[in-house]
């Protein structure tokens, strides 16, 4: 056998043996002990046939394994759950994603990391830890970025669909609908993250939040300063007694102006967007078809080929 993939085989049991050792600790110290021990295993070896037993072993079966989370929140800030959160409802709560959830993908993700980066370095053994290192944090905070990157998503579709839905509710306003009822029909006949949101304003409001309540709530699940005027210009004018189809109505207008506005900025901005790619990959073929030819006449004459 050659040093080589000696060299390959201690690495792969070193990893093996740094795994094991981690997901025997982490188990042990997660385990129960005393009254609520024996109780878990009362509850293991003498399950009760019901329907809630039945879902919840299967969430337990759909769970990613406890160490991970241990080990992802031994290595992460103490508000890392609260921040987790966050970003999932900025991100619209996908359904079976939750933030223990996370933490146990980053936990996992670390080991299989660390584990790529030191079979990448097997054949330079002094930069295998390194490898390890910075392919451990990758994994580390891809699980954060993919959810960063999906709230970012879903806070521009809600900027998008803004304008259009309160159109929407100035036309039902304006038609003798009430307030509630025009943000029922803009749920119901629009499709995206706005309409979800207000579905959830409206399911907040019929189990006995105020108006306000609701509206401030929705605000706080989003990023969007248009919406945090529009939803402060509703609650201040319930408040004044101002007439709601006024303020939909000059929300709309507001909200058209700054849609126009958005799209001049964007168009103002392809053309220093466009110049990096003109640049390097335009220019030299026009410049090899304009000077080419002289380039070649002049050797001709120069060296008289």
């Amino acid at each position: 056998m050659t040093g080589s993939a000696l060299l390959l085989v201690g690495a792969v049991s070193f990893c093996a043996g740094a795994f094991l050792l981690v997901f025997v600790a982490l188990s042990r110290r997660s385990q129960p002990r005393g009254v609520a021990g024996a109780l878990a295993s009362i509850e293991r070896h003498y399950p009760q046939p019901t329907a809630a037993t039945s879902l919840q072993t299967a969430d337990r079966a759909a769970a990613l394994p406890g160490w991970a989370k241990s080990l992802a929140v031994r290595l992460s800030p103490a508000d890392a759950a609260g921040s987790l959160q966050r970003r999932l409802d900025l991100a619209g709560n996908p359904a079976g994603w939750t933030a223990d959830r996370i933490l146990a993908l980053k936990g996992i993700a670390i080991l299989i990391g660390a584990a790529v980066g030191v079979l990448f370095g097997v054949h330079q053994p002094a930069l295998a830890l390194v490898y390890a290192a910075i392919a451990g944090a990758c994994g580390f905070f891809l699980p954060e970025v993919l959810l960063y990157n999906a709230g970012i998503k879903r806070q521009a579709q809600i900027l998008s669909a803004l304008p259009d839905a309160l159109d929407m509710m100035t036309v039902c306003v304006e038609a003798g609908l009430g307030f509630d009822g025009a943000l029922a029909q803009v749920a119901r006949n629009t499709k995206g993250p706005l309409a979800e949101e207000f579905a959830r304003t409206l399911q907040e409001m019929q189990i006995g939040l105020s108006r306000a309540q609701a509206l401030r709530g929705m605000v706080a699940r989003t990023t969007v300063p248009e919406l945090r005027s529009f939803v402060g210009a509703l609650v201040q004018a319930s408040e004044l007694g101002i007439p709601v189809a006024r303020v939909l109505r000059e929300q709309s207008s507001e909200m058209r102006i700054r849609r126009r506005q958005r799209a001049e900025e964007r168009a103002q901005k392809v053309p220093v967007k466009i110049m990096f790619p003109l640049v390097t990959c335009l220019f030299p073929a026009l410049l090899v078809i304009i000077i080419g030819p002289g380039v070649i006449s002049i050797a001709h004459s120069l060296f008289g080929h």
